[in-house]
């Protein structure tokens, strides 16, 4: 059932954003040099690699220094990306992830190998379904950016204390997995992006 809602609206969702995405792609294009797109090996259900598309929001090869992104004025931004990632419109691509069967609308963020390396035992089962585009800890975190633009050690922090946060309540999910959750998930995360409504699951 999961999997048949994941590929309709994957399907219907690229179809129906069609005209959004040229024009993201276009003015990717015109702001600065380098591909419309950014690939990213992450690590998904039975802990596979895959690629993962996404709206390039940084300049060529900021990767390189470094994985996470610090505050929404990093300076590796571009300014277009800026607000493609304000409103989460780099994430678009991923309908694509979804559509072959890389991801799920809703489910775990992937994560990359790096810090996959950094799970436990137990923490592993996380990667038993597939990750998604959005999930119980993207509402909690939404700010991550800024978050960690507070921090002396923004990859420590993040590995010590958001990561694992993010696990358990992604396991909260795993745990209770509904088509009600599933849908539940979908209209917070449109609301909590485009309205900034805080609503309770």
């Amino acid at each position: 059932m999961y999997r048949l809602l994941d590929v309709l609206f994957s399907f219907f969702g690229l179809i129906l954003l069609l005209p959004l995405l040229l024009v993201l792609s276009i003015l990717i294009k015109l702001d600065t040099r380098g591909p419309v797109f950014y690939r990213q090996k992450r690590v998904g259900r039975g802990n596979v690699d895959f690629s993962l598309y996404k709206f390039r929001s940084m300049r060529v090869d900021s990767d390189k220094l470094g994985l996470i992104t610090v505050g929404s004025r990093d300076s590796r931004i571009t300014r277009i990306g800026f607000y493609i990632r304000r409103y989460k419109l780099d994430e678009l691509p991923q309908l694509i992830n979804v559509l072959i069967g890389d991801m799920s609308l809703v489910g775990p963020r992937p994560e990359v190998r790096k810090y996959v390396c950094y799970y436990s035992d137990q923490q592993m089962q996380i990667l038993s379904v597939r990750p998604g585009i959005t999930d119980m800890s993207s509402f909690k975190y939404r700010n991550e950016n800024e978050l960690l633009a507070c921090c002396d050690n923004p990859e420590d922090f993040y590995i010590k204390h958001i990561m694992p946060d993010k696990i358990d309540l992604n396991m909260t999910y795993i745990n209770n997995k509904s088509i009600v959750l599933y849908f539940k998930i979908i209209y917070k995360t449109f609301f909590d992006v485009f309205f900034k409504c805080n609503h309770e699951l």
